[in-house]
């Protein structure tokens, strides 16, 4: 009788989770090894003031990215979690308090749109819809939902069809040129050329492919009761019900390799035997060395001026002043000059944008006298120079935050707040600065430099929102997924060899 295929997941992220499922869903052994004491990653939560705070991601979208991996477990996402469809996708606002909604219903967009910025930017809005979704529909099949494509693999898909399909996914000039050609009202731009920061880049440098991600949010948007962290819960509780067993507090020091993939080594010294590990972690972290030199030879970690955007973050229990909605956007006056201090000078911006999660908002919710906010402002990934954030540098940050916010007729008075910087980023997602999204997407072929599940060390696989196909809590788990598929499809290969083998005859498998 052959021995189970011993499978040790390092991380129990989205991807980490979703590869759980479909693992242990096909009857395979298999461990899922977390540091935290709580499933996760990045979809965690805080106490701040006495209340539990969303800390992470805030909304789900690609909602059927979650349907279809339940349903292949034999579940039902439904069962499991409850989700708000949201109306109000986001509230943005600019200095002055110019504001401007967009909807679930592309209608109500244009019309809003209409009114804020005239008919004309109206048509053209809805010229951007249909242009992003083209965007996406291109890219859907040959790139996101395949294990990691080549470039040539792109072409080969386009077959007949010849280069059409390839100019639809618009790699070859930047989001904000394409921007540039889109709208004549410099604020849709800018409102638009957000999406960018989705995936941790700059509108400025990133292909205009991304303009996709616009088209992805108005198919819908979603709350989840408890957070996006009840999500993670309810996918750790059905691999434990598929099979799997989930170890937290455990610290993995070591993916222990020879030829191939041996064991892995905890900070308690015990050693786990392994033949396949999926190190659901950023890849930098693996290619610096932290888990070991052998594992190392899989990947390179990623230059600092290749890393993606960090954030600093203010979770706050305030009394505000405004018309919130649950997702907000308030706008700095110069784009631009926001990217320039990101990128060229690497500080936190003097004028930043800022994005408010008001966490106690919606039809479904009434906030009282105070309220639980989430702010993000975008950062540049420098958290393991520690001496860059020192505590005037912080106090800065969150002055220039609510600078903004007050210039867009937003006030907040806290009564507690809990602020994270890059170097608390870097201290729990070590070897990146406190990068949130894996190497920070830049020109056309960008999105093909993206590690994918395989590597070239036996039995390592990778998943997570720094390989492909990108960052997000729907792509994180997308590669949880297609990293599941290339292990069920190496080792049904390696069994058809051996049974080859043993008949005497030749696999081709």
């Amino acid at each position: 009788m052959v021995a189970p295929t011993r499978i040790i997941i390092v991380g129990a992220g989205m991807g980490g989770l979703a590869a759980a499922m479909e693992l242990a869903a096909e009857g395979r052994q298999v461990t899922v090894l977390e540091r935290a004491s709580r499933p996760g990653g990045k979809a965690r939560t805080a106490t701040v003031g006495g209340e539990a705070i969303d800390v992470g991601p805030t909304v789900l979208t690609m909602r059927w990215v979650f349907e279809e991996l339940f349903a292949k477990t034999g579940a039902r996402l439904e069962d499991h979690v409850t989700l708000r469809p949201m109306d109000v996708l986001a509230r943005h606002w600019w200095p002055g308090g110019a504001r401007l909604d967009l909807f679930a219903d592309p209608a109500r967009t244009a019309d809003a749109i209409g009114t804020f910025a005239g008919a004309a930017e109206a048509r053209r809005y809805l010229a951007f819809a249909k242009m992003a979704r083209e965007i996406w529909e291109a890219a859907r099949g040959p790139f996101v939902l395949a294990q990691r494509p080549t470039f040539l693999d792109v072409l080969k898909h386009a077959g007949t069809h010849g280069l059409r399909p390839l100019r639809k996914i618009d790699g070859y000039r930047t989001m904000w040129r394409a921007l540039e050609s889109a709208f004549e009202d410099p604020r849709l731009r800018q409102l638009f050329g957000r999406y960018a920061t989705y995936v941790g880049a700059s509108p400025f440098e990133a292909p205009a492919t991304f303009n996709l991600v616009a088209h992805v949010e108005s198919e819908g948007v979603a709350r989840i009761d408890g957070g996006i962290s009840a999500l993670a819960a309810a996918m750790a509780t059905r691999a434990e019900a598929l099979g799997a067993v989930l170890r937290y507090d455990v610290d993995v020091t070591e993916i222990v390799t020879r030829d191939a993939v041996q064991a892995v080594r905890l900070a308690s010294g015990e050693e786990l035997p392994a033949d396949v590990v999926v190190a659901n972690c950023d890849v930098s972290a693996i290619g610096a060395g932290r888990f070991g030199h052998g594992a190392a030879r899989a990947c390179r970690p990623t230059a600092p001026e290749e890393r993606s955007l960090s954030a600093v973050t203010i979770a706050a229990v305030a009394r505000t002043e405004g018309d919130l909605v649950h997702h907000n956007v308030a706008f700095s006056a110069d784009y631009a000059a926001e990217f320039d201090d990101l990128l060229a000078a690497r500080q936190a911006p003097r004028a930043p944008t800022v994005y408010v999660c008001a966490q106690d908002r919606g039809p479904d919710r009434t906030p009282g006298a105070e309220e639980r906010l989430f702010l993000i402002v975008n950062a540049p990934a420098t958290g393991d120079d520690p001496v860059r954030w020192n505590q005037a540098e912080r106090e800065r940050c969150e002055r220039a935050a609510l600078s903004t916010l007050q210039q867009c007729g937003l006030r907040i008075e806290p009564r507690a707040t809990l602020m994270t910087t890059p170097v608390e980023l870097e201290a729990a997602f070590p070897a990146t600065g406190g990068a949130l999204y894996g190497p920070r997407p830049r020109g056309a072929l960008s999105a093909f430099a993206r590690a994918a599940a395989r590597t070239k060390v036996p039995g390592l696989y990778f998943a997570g929102g720094s390989v492909h196909p990108g960052p997000g809590v729907p792509m994180a788990a997308l590669s949880g997924r297609l990293c599941a598929a290339s292990i069920q499809e190496d080792l049904r290969s390696t069994a058809r060899s051996r049974r080859a083998a043993t008949s005497g005859t030749t696999s081709m498998a």
